[in-house]
């Protein structure tokens, strides 16, 4: 690993009266290495540019350095220069590993999520995770150097809050095409991800009290942009046909607006038929209520024609959709989109301005890219085949090691399917049962809002082999069998 080195001004503070110039400069160094600002292995200017830099004489440099190395903060290499030792003094690297206690403000913050052991390296079955080894690198190396190349003084400054607009052309049409959603390019606003584009349209769309239906159980992260916007919470039950909008009716038929995944439903799976989609279009135009469809995981179906979008059948401007691809391509891409009706188009363009103004210019050409020349396309082809191999392997070796144990969902589609405990297990001691065996799932019940009745796992399966998948399942099985023989 190479060394790090101290190429910028490293702040100092004034010297006091009455502290000698080569003390105050050594004591000033020993700080800013026992609070970390230097780290172990650092490389520090040479002595006669670190005078030049904090304006010393190089003696008193020279002076501060050697005192430094003889206590064994620094160690010098003939050749090479002065670096901050990776084996400080006992004292010194326990007051370097001291965690301070957080300041009031952060003590006053709500509580991490708690209980869920998250490995480093993906273990089945996390469910978050798409192919990362399958995915075209080369092809998009290849395109980026391209784009870098030839980049323009226009691209580098961004400067437009929709997003680039040749993306927002291939985005527009790629949706037309493949998804059945009606819209053009100057409806869409290119953001970096489902997350933000609901934290946006949260704020922008809800009022403090405002009530807004949430699937239950339902993705947590929509329910957190929503209570950040501190609109009331309504959990509407989902069934085996969706959000079931009698029951929200019932709950609080004067809402606001509800968000809701009718394409594969998160976490169940479930897709919502076309009399729940005709429902909920119904309300929303009788209550002047804004819907927001996720359409997440919505390529990746194995079986049966594709799902159409919520979108695709409104008339009246009710649906807002949001959609990502970090989890189609890779989720360091940091790239999504908002499709706003039109009347929504300029509030939510002058709104997200206040913001981050706009996502990365060159990121936006490189994908622009790479759906225009066809890339995305045969990306997508290649990986429902793999994925729906994936997914049969899961089912299969499911009846074969979980049976008495947990039964898998037969769903077709997305890169997770959910799994229903029938040991007697709750979500919580079979996900912390699975963690003790190193097997990485969350219960179904993290993901609830009120209900109590459902009891099992959430199991991705894209980022996982075939051979992966039946040692997770074997795995997964002892962890579920030992709370059994209990019963």
């Amino acid at each position: 690993m190479p060394k790090a080195v101290s190429s910028l001004d490293l702040t100092l503070n004034e010297r006091p009266a009455h502290l000698a110039l080569t003390r105050w400069l050594h004591e000033e160094l020993r700080r800013a290495i026992l609070d970390g600002r230097l780290r172990p292995g650092t490389r520090l200017p040479a002595t006669r540019d670190f005078a030049r830099q904090y304006g010393v004489s190089r003696g008193t440099a020279v002076t501060a350095f050697e005192q430094l190395q003889a206590e064994g903060y620094l160690r010098g290499q003939v050749g090479a220069g002065t670096f901050v030792d990776e084996r400080l003094p006992e004292h010194a690297a326990r007051k370097v590993g001291t965690v301070k206690r957080p300041p009031g403000v952060a003590r006053r913050l709500p509580p991490p999520l708690t209980g869920l052991t998250l490995f480093h390296t993906a273990r089945p079955f996390r469910c978050h995770e798409p192919a990362l080894a399958e995915f075209p690198v080369d092809i998009w190396a290849r395109i980026a150097s391209r784009r870098l190349r030839r980049v323009s003084t226009s691209l580098l400054a961004g400067r437009d809050t929709r997003g680039h607009g040749p993306l927002r052309e291939a985005i527009a049409g790629y949706l037309g095409s493949s998804r059945g959603v009606n819209c053009s390019a100057d409806r869409i606003a290119v953001v970096s991800g489902v997350q933000q584009a609901l934290d946006l349209l949260a704020r922008l769309l809800v009022k403090p009290g405002d009530a807004v239906w949430m699937e239950d159980p339902g993705y947590f992260g929509a329910t957190t942009a929503f209570r950040n916007a501190g609109a009331r919470i309504v959990p509407v039950p989902v069934d085996e046909h969706g959000l079931c909008v009698s029951q929200g009716l019932r709950a609080f038929r004067a809402a606001k607006g509800a968000y809701l995944t009718p394409a594969h439903q998160f976490p169940l799976g479930v897709t919502m038929p076309l009399e729940r989609r005709l429902a909920l279009l119904a309300w929303a135009r009788e209550a002047g209520a804004f819907l927001i469809e996720d359409d997440y995981d919505s390529e990746y179906r194995f079986e049966g024609r594709p799902a159409p979008t919520l979108q695709g059948l409104d008339k009246r401007g009710s649906v807002i959709l949001v959609g990502s691809f970090n989890k189609l391509l890779f989720p360091s891409l940091r790239l999504g989109y908002i499709v706003a009706p039109p009347a929504l188009v300029d509030p939510l363009l002058a709104f997200r301005f206040g913001t981050d103004q706009h996502a990365s210019g060159l990121d936006q050409a490189i994908l622009c890219d790479f759906i225009v020349e066809g890339h995305m396309g045969r990306h997508i082809r290649r990986m429902r085949e793999l994925y729906a191999a994936r997914l049969a392997a899961l089912q299969e070796g499911g009846r074969k090691y979980l049976a008495g144990l947990l039964e898998i969902s037969h769903i077709q589609a997305g890169l997770y399917t959910a799994g229903f405990l029938r040991n007697g297990m709750t979500s919580r001691e079979a996900e912390e049962a699975a963690a003790a065996n190193k097997i990485e799932t969350m219960g179904i019940d993290r993901f609830a809002l009120r209900r109590t009745d459902l009891h099992g796992l959430v199991l991705g399966f894209g980022a996982f082999d075939e051979s992966q998948i039946r040692r997770g399942l074997t795995g997964l099985a002892a962890a579920l069998e030992r709370r059994k023989r209990r019963i």
